[in-house]
């Protein structure tokens, strides 16, 4: 028995460490693409154009936050448990 308890909690870490690597890619694209978009449009895209250059920083912010709650969602659904069949031993 102890060592299905030891191959749960194997199980329990390496799906916390995949769960803290995936926070830590997203929270350094948020404070990097956005800023080096930001800089990026300013000289190649927009001419100098500060305003237009804020724009492309912001929708960059979001489409890293729209990315990471879509994974967060499709991470939720698939390592949520299956509801318990009934069958006529538990009834």
């Amino acid at each position: 028995m102890s060592e299905q308890t030891a191959a749960a909690k194997i199980a329990d870490n390496a799906a916390s460490n995949g769960q803290l690597v995936k926070l830590i890619f997203f929270t350094l694209s948020l404070g990097i693409v956005p800023i080096t978009s930001y800089f990026g449009s300013l000289k190649y895209l927009w001419n100098g154009n500060a305003t237009y250059s804020a724009f492309t920083a912001v929708g960059a912010a979001n489409l890293i936050l729209v990315a990471y709650i879509i994974t967060a969602i499709l991470e939720d659904t698939t390592t949520a448990p299956s509801p318990p069949q009934d069958t006529k031993k538990t009834q």
